[in-house]
Protein backbone atom coordinates (compact mmCIF):
# COMPACT_ATOMS: atom_id res chain seq x y z
CA UNK A 1 0.00 0.00 0.00
CA UNK A 2 2.58 2.33 0.84
CA UNK A 3 4.50 1.92 -2.79
CA UNK A 4 0.88 2.72 -4.47
CA UNK A 5 0.78 5.84 -2.46
CA UNK A 6 4.45 6.86 -3.08
CA UNK A 7 3.76 6.17 -6.63
CA UNK A 8 0.79 8.01 -7.00
CA UNK A 9 2.19 10.96 -5.45
CA UNK A 10 5.21 11.03 -7.51
CA UNK A 11 3.82 10.70 -10.75
CA UNK A 12 1.01 13.00 -10.28
CA UNK A 13 3.56 15.32 -8.92
CA UNK A 14 6.01 14.91 -12.25
CA UNK A 15 3.07 15.22 -14.84
CA UNK A 16 0.72 17.71 -12.64
CA UNK A 17 3.65 20.55 -12.24
CA UNK A 18 4.66 19.69 -16.54
CA UNK A 19 1.45 20.35 -17.34
CA UNK A 20 0.18 22.77 -15.42
CA UNK A 21 3.49 24.42 -16.49
CA UNK A 22 2.21 24.41 -19.74
CA UNK A 23 -0.98 24.93 -19.48
CA UNK A 24 -0.50 28.44 -17.83
CA UNK A 25 2.34 29.14 -20.20
CA UNK A 26 -0.07 28.68 -22.88
CA UNK A 27 -3.00 30.62 -21.26
CA UNK A 28 -1.89 33.47 -19.78
CA UNK A 29 2.26 33.55 -21.43
CA UNK A 30 5.74 34.77 -19.81
CA UNK A 31 5.12 37.51 -17.43
CA UNK A 32 6.23 39.10 -14.05
CA UNK A 33 3.46 36.99 -12.36
CA UNK A 34 3.83 33.61 -14.22
CA UNK A 35 5.25 31.68 -11.17
CA UNK A 36 3.17 32.46 -8.50
CA UNK A 37 0.19 31.78 -11.22
CA UNK A 38 1.78 28.55 -11.45
CA UNK A 39 2.24 27.97 -8.21
CA UNK A 40 -1.45 28.58 -7.56
CA UNK A 41 -2.56 26.29 -10.82
CA UNK A 42 -0.02 23.36 -9.34
CA UNK A 43 -1.50 23.66 -5.75
CA UNK A 44 -5.34 23.26 -6.88
CA UNK A 45 -3.90 20.28 -9.43
CA UNK A 46 -1.92 18.67 -7.48
CA UNK A 47 -4.38 17.45 -4.90
CA UNK A 48 -7.37 16.53 -7.24
CA UNK A 49 -4.55 14.47 -9.85
CA UNK A 50 -3.13 12.29 -6.97
CA UNK A 51 -6.20 11.23 -5.61
CA UNK A 52 -7.00 10.05 -8.97
CA UNK A 53 -3.95 8.41 -9.77
CA UNK A 54 -4.26 6.71 -6.59
CA UNK A 55 -8.04 5.18 -7.61
CA UNK A 56 -7.80 5.31 -11.50
CA UNK A 57 -4.08 3.57 -11.45
CA UNK A 58 -4.65 -0.09 -10.75
CA UNK A 59 -7.35 -0.23 -13.26
CA UNK A 60 -5.64 1.46 -16.02
CA UNK A 61 -2.75 -0.75 -14.99
CA UNK A 62 -4.88 -3.32 -15.95
CA UNK A 63 -6.48 -2.89 -19.25
CA UNK A 64 -3.05 -1.99 -20.10
CA UNK A 65 -1.43 -5.33 -19.33
CA UNK A 66 -4.95 -7.09 -21.30
CA UNK A 67 -4.21 -4.74 -24.21
CA UNK A 68 -0.59 -5.25 -24.85
CA UNK A 69 -1.84 -8.86 -24.18
CA UNK A 70 0.92 -9.39 -21.09
CA UNK A 71 0.24 -11.61 -18.42
CA UNK A 72 -0.12 -10.31 -14.54
CA UNK A 73 2.60 -8.65 -12.56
Amino acid sequence: MLQRILFAALMSLVLCSLMTLWVTLINLGWSSDFLGNWARAFALAWPAAAGISFVAGPPILRLSQRLAGGGHS
